[in-house]
């Protein structure tokens, strides 16, 4: 049974092997991963995971240009199947391109309900945080996730080009 946790350095091994179901360069939606972020060793992945902790904690101050984030990664026993990704706050970039939730499932996972079931605990999480509606957006010609934004009460605003391509992009209203 899937579940939703927060990121930890126990599952190193398990995260890796997702990351490379995806295939090396591949960004994966959902885990707030950087360019810089260093994550093959043990000491630079766990470095990661206590950004991404601390990224989550609305209580913990940022720095400048940084927004709160609650991260959570799709979990069945030890294997991680994906990574989803809660913003508290839209900056212009995030209005255009990002929304409020990205999400990404690794690819030997897709097509069994994860990403919809996923996407419905995190809008709970987005009622908890006392948040009205969300913005989540996907590519345009990505009708697996446009299915599974509908599914969770998504309503098309438009479809627009943006720096990253072209994007449908959704409200849900909580």
């Amino acid at each position: 049974m899937p579940e939703l946790i927060a990121p930890t350095a126990r599952l190193h091994t398990a995260w890796l092997e997702a990351r490379d179901d995806w295939g090396s360069g591949v960004h994966e939606d959902g885990f707030g991963l950087r360019p810089s972020d260093e994550v093959q060793s043990s000491d630079g992945f766990a470095a990661w995971v206590a950004r991404l902790t601390e990224e989550s904690d609305p209580t913990k101050p940022l720095d400048a240009g940084r927004g709160h984030c609650t991260y959570r990664w799709i979990v069945d026993g030890d294997q991680v199947l994906g990574g989803i990704a809660l913003r508290h706050e839209l900056d212009d970039f995030l209005l255009r391109v990002g929304g409020h939730i990205g999400y990404g499932i690794r690819p030997s996972a897709r097509r069994r309900g994860l990403a919809t079931w996923a996407l419905g605990r995190m809008l709970d999480e987005a009622r908890t945080l006392g948040m009205n509606r969300v913005l989540i957006t996907c590519e345009v010609n990505n009708t697996a996730s446009a299915r599974t934004i509908e599914r969770q009460g998504g309503v098309l605003e438009d479809i627009r080009d943006t720096e990253l391509g072209t994007v449908r992009r959704y409200w849900v209203e909580l």
